[in-house]
């Protein structure tokens, strides 16, 4: 095929960007070069809209071993041992062929992780979905919860937690944001650097088809009424496969063979060999005839595209093939010396002993486009004045079975009870909770950890929806007695190329960074998904964020279920009794506008703290933050998972009883505590100048808000499970 620039559009590359690649190889380039530079230039591969904003968030910490710019971040948790972690968006495929794209989602995070010589331990995953009336909502679930229990199921690693929201934003482009966690010892954490010159460069797992091919610039392209035909551009996995490749990898880092190892995830081939090369200063030569096929008189164009599943790149030292060769032969998997690393810093391809590609490694990687967008600030909106009278028409009780019936805020169990959550033996902390928690094997120690967004805050004020989805995932770790120690982000926004969406993003992301910074709480690895939009309709900004935190022994793990009757309920934080963008505005009074609650960093983190001390003091018996739905939705969970009841107190605040019940004030924790210990639990809150109320006392049975108004627990249980579980039965 003869290249021109409308060859070079149909590719997703730009006028200008066509005319860039013209210049830096000073030539036309053939359709080979051409699709590795399509690859490489898109916005998945090489963050060109986002990159600019990223440098600014904090990447450092006390505990971060390795940050962005590998295949995943990486954390101490001492004794020697590390947490390799990353989550990373699958958007696109899923929406295409919700099975395969959600396998193949949690497949690729997975060999990001055990890429980096971790053993993976544990999988997470945050998915949105559009309006439950939308026609095509039921079956898009159904696929992608099928396709993330297949694949984690299949390979053994547990799903510990998640998050699924429905919002009509989604209609027509649906989220899926896989997250893994893997252990390693920090003297055994492998890069993806290429080293030496002359060094053989070897492929490993399945055979290279025709599926994927595209799979990277479909990431980044806008869906419209052809959506169908982009089937063909969805990878196809197979778990079975990838256990045996993770076992042989892992097998063959045991030794010294290995000089670097890249995963072959997004563009394939194509991004494995560069990001080696580009990051060892390096060239590599590659013979295509020697890749592994498993479909007839595949084109150059097309093995470097490929985006086959359950396949690695690695840079071996000289003279350890044939034992390298033995490992992958035991696991009956494919092994092929490829090629060889080289001085000549460019990716050279022959076929059929032509040389079909000849690139200089800069070209793709320093000089690929980065764009300063034009983007347009928000505007905080103002306050709602809301008519207090229309509360008189409500009842307490009619309101809380509504909340907890909500798709949003209702039991999950339908989906979480379709993935193995307890293989490995180490899940002590399984999904429903406020963070995953897994313990670290043949040790006292454990791992927290948790996803959260919060399109709704994002979309009515970025930068303090960017604030708050970072505190969410702070708070859930502090719940069950985790210290917060780094985060992971998913940044899932619309149209770079658009003022607006490029603004929102640009604000979550200063708010990701403001709020992290302040907690301590770094990045250390992350994708962004751009373009989520059919047509002229985008999502609304939806950054995920992945917490991870240690409590270095598991016997000091709080769960959210009340635990005995007489003790002491407090709301840790103070109640103002904010309701603009709450579940309750949106749900029961519709109204949908207004600014986010606040976010005071101050008070997160004091309050963070102080909640955690008291954890690590014996003081709390059962712990839950306040977000959705507010002080009565968390306080219910907590009923409903203790089997226990509550009194409450009347509040002293002069708010109204709905005010208090469901806003959404930021920076509050739900405590459970011994009465023998309320002096010495007091003194520390006040010591620390926290604000704390006393919302009652567990009972054995019944939510009690007044002498007039109760509720059983059987009553709870079945207003927050039946929701879903009648969904997908209709």
């Amino acid at each position: 095929m003869k290249v021109n620039e409308s060859v070079a559009l149909e590719h997703g590359l730009s006028k200008s960007e066509y005319k860039k690649i013209c210049e830096l190889l000073n030539k036309t380039p053939n359709i080979t070069e051409l699709g590795i530079f399509s690859a490489m230039w898109n916005e998945h591969c090489s963050y060109k809209s986002s990159r600019l904003h990223l440098k600014n968030l904090p990447t450092e910490g006390k505990k971060v071993i390795q940050g962005p710019g590998e295949n995943a971040g990486v954390i101490d948790i001492g004794d020697d041992d590390a947490i390799v972690f990353k989550i990373e968006s699958h958007n696109h495929p899923s929406f295409i062929e919700p099975y395969q794209g959600a396998a193949t989602g949690v497949g690729g995070i997975m060999r990001d992780v055990f890429t980096m010589g971790a053993r993976p331990i544990a999988n997470l995953n945050s998915i949105h979905f559009g309006s439950p009336r939308n026609k095509k909502t039921k079956n898009l679930l159904r696929g992608v919860v099928r396709g993330i229990g297949g694949y984690g199921n299949c390979i053994g690693v547990p799903t510990i937690g998640g998050q699924t929201c429905f919002d009509e934003s989604y209609n027509g482009n649906i989220l899926v944001n896989a997250m893994t966690l893997g252990l390693v010892k920090k003297n055994k954490i492998f890069y993806s650097k290429a080293a030496g010159i002359g060094k053989p460069v070897i492929y490993v797992g399945s055979k290279t088809g025709r599926d994927g091919i595209h799979g990277a610039s479909m990431a980044s392209a806008i869906f419209d009424e052809k959506i169908e035909e982009k089937k063909p551009t969805v990878q196809v996995g197979d778990p079975f496969t990838e256990k045996l490749l993770l076992e042989a990898c892992l097998e063959l880092m045991a030794g010294e063979s290995i000089i670097a190892i890249q995963d072959m995830g997004a563009a394939g081939l194509t991004s494995s060999s560069i990001e080696m090369a580009s990051k060892g200063k390096l060239g590599i030569e590659l013979n295509l005839n020697k890749v592994p096929c498993r479909e007839l008189n595949m084109t150059p164009y097309e093995i470097m595209l490929s985006e086959s599943q359950e396949r690695m790149l690695i840079v071996l030292e000289n003279g350890k093939e044939k034992e390298a060769k033995k490992i992958f032969d035991k696991w009956n998997l494919d092994f092929s010396v490829i090629g060889k690393t080289t001085n000549s810093k460019k990716i050279e391809l022959f076929y059929d002993e032509k040389k079909v590609a000849d690139i200089p490694v800069d070209t793709l990687v320093e000089n690929s486009p980065m764009y300063d967008r034009k983007w347009k600030k928000s505007k905080l909106p103002k306050k709602n004045k809301l008519n207090k009278d229309n509360f008189k028409s409500l009842k307490i009780l009619n309101v809380l079975n509504k909340l907890l019936s909500n798709p949003n805020i209702c039991s999950k169990e339908w989906i979480w009870e379709q993935y193995d959550h307890t293989v490995m033996g180490d899940t002590i902390q399984k999904p429903g909770s406020d963070a995953g928690i897994v313990r670290v094997h043949g040790t006292n120690k454990a791992v927290a950890a948790s996803v959260d967004s919060s399109a709704s805050y994002c979309y009515a004020h970025p930068l303090t929806g960017g604030k708050q989805v970072v505190c969410e995932s702070w708070r859930n770790l502090i719940s069950v007695g985790a210290e917060p120690i780094a985060i992971t982000n998913c940044l899932n926004f619309g149209n770079p190329e658009k003022e607006e969406n490029m603004g929102e993003f640009v604000e979550c992301v200063q708010g990701i960074g403001e709020a992290s910074k302040y907690l301590n709480f770094p990045v250390v690895s992350g994708n962004v998904s751009f373009y989520n939009q059919t047509k002229e309709e985008g999502i609304k900004p939806t950054p995920s964020i992945g917490g991870v935190g240690l409590i270095k022994n598991y016997t000091d793990m709080v769960t959210m279920d009340f635990k005995k009757v007489d003790n002491i309920v407090l709301v840790i934080g103070k109640t103002e009794g904010y309701l603009d963008q709450s579940i309750f505005s949106r749900d029961i009074l519709r109204v949908k506008t207004g600014p986010p609650p606040e976010i005071n960093l101050f008070n997160e983190k004091n309050n963070g703290q102080t909640v955690l001390n008291l954890i690590k003091k014996k003081l709390v018996r059962s712990a839950h933050d306040v977000s959705l739905g507010g002080i009565l939705v968390a306080v219910s969970k907590m009923c409903i998972k203790g089997k226990k009841g509550l009194e409450i107190k009347k509040p002293k605040q002069l708010i109204n009883q709905f005010e208090y019940m469901f806003s959404e004030d930021q920076g509050r924790f739900i405590v459970e505590i011994e009465k023998e210990n309320y002096k010495q639990v007091r003194e520390i809150l006040e010591k620390n100048s926290v604000h704390y109320d006393e919302l009652g006392i567990v009972l054995d049975k019944d939510i009690v808000i007044d002498e007039k108004t109760k509720v059983s627990i059987d009553d709870l249980i079945q207003s927050n499970n039946n929701w879903l579980n009648k969904f997908m039965e209709a």
